[in-house]
């Protein structure tokens, strides 16, 4: 597999941000979707955006974990659901808890390190479809997908036929630090930051005392958000206790199941010097790791560019494990 970036567009950054805001999703019509809502376990919901359009009942079926504040609208989703509907596939995009338009119940949301949930939505679509099912993670649920893979071991191949990760964060604490400095800190920070606090102020409205809103509200970067909202909800001590247990890559050698893992090394969000290599992982785990392509970017073609690149990379991994 081999990516060469446009020479019309250089560099990690453009890469990122041209992918998301400008590149060509889908070759053909806009995916549409139908929503399911599915009641959680502890009394919840998770809503599930299926793929709308003809597939064999036994086509397989990819899953799209998306990522930090994403959805069934983010590029990258709308892309892979394209790539899945020319290859006649079934494809869906469960939503975590916050990130369906809609605020949860719980006094919870999600976390890169969640497989508990990606164990129990896996499962869910395993027993309900009759083809083969396939799940691909970006970003944040890229991680949280291979920290799945790496908790279940030889057991992930009972619920799916391969996993891939794309442009995941597998060690948090350096993409925590990569993403709370310089550039990344005035741009990408404050983008997530915009969204991610007034949803923990409605959870706070939910749920009173959950948390201290003058913390939240101080908070500057991911780590300070993490320390007041996300490490406490889901038990974990602080922000290091989060990152250091939710990371993917030191369980990466206990995966037992077609994983493809899938890192630009000029991701501004993730330094190269972290990536794992070939000694960290299981023999089960590929590694793919081009110079270029950003932030799940990958962009290919001529002025404007489309993002399929990453789709069909994916999809190839995936037809070659069916």
């Amino acid at each position: 597999m081999n990516y060469t970036a446009p020479l019309w567009l250089p560099g990690g950054n453009l890469q990122t941000i041209w992918a998301a805001v400008a590149a060509g999703r889908f070759a053909g019509p806009k995916p549409a979707f139908r929503r399911e809502r599915w009641d959680t376990p502890d009394n919840d919901f998770v809503d599930v955006d299926f793929l709308q359009g003809p597939h064999a009942a036994d086509a397989p079926l990819m899953v799209v974990f998306h990522g930090l504040e994403g959805s069934s609208a983010s590029h990258y989703a709308e892309a892979l659901a394209s790539v899945a509907s020319t290859r006649g596939w079934a494809c869906a995009v469960p939503h975590f808890r916050g990130c369906s338009g809609q605020i949860n119940h719980a006094p919870r949301a999600y976390h890169s390190g969640d497989f508990e949930e990606i164990d129990w939505i896996l499962r869910r679509f395993r027993a309900s479809h009759r083809g083969s099912v396939v799940a691909v993670g970006i970003s944040l649920g890229g991680n949280a997908l291979m920290r799945w893979a790496g908790e279940m071991g030889a057991g992930a191949g009972e619920v799916v036929a391969a996993v891939a990760s794309v442009c995941s964060p597998l060690d948090l604490a350096a993409g925590g630090w990569a993403i709370g400095r310089g550039f990344n800190r005035q741009v990408y920070t404050r983008m997530f930051l915009k969204s991610m606090v007034p949803k923990a102020l409605l959870k706070l409205d939910q749920h009173p005392g959950l948390f201290s809103r003058e913390r939240l509200l101080a908070a500057r970067d991911l780590y300070e958000f993490d320390n007041v909202f996300t490490a406490p909800l889901h038990g974990f001590k602080n922000t290091e206790d989060y990152w250091a247990r939710a990371s993917a890559k030191p369980h990466m050698n206990r995966i037992g199941v077609p994983s493809l893992a899938l890192n630009a090394r000029n991701d501004p969000f993730i330094p190269a010097w972290s990536l794992p290599a070939a000694s960290d992982v299981s023999a089960s785990v590929t590694l793919w790791q081009p110079e270029e392509g950003g932030h799940v970017g990958f962009p290919s073609g001529p002025f404007p560019g489309s993002v399929q690149f990453m789709p069909e990379a994916v999809a190839g991994f995936f037809s070659d494990h069916l």
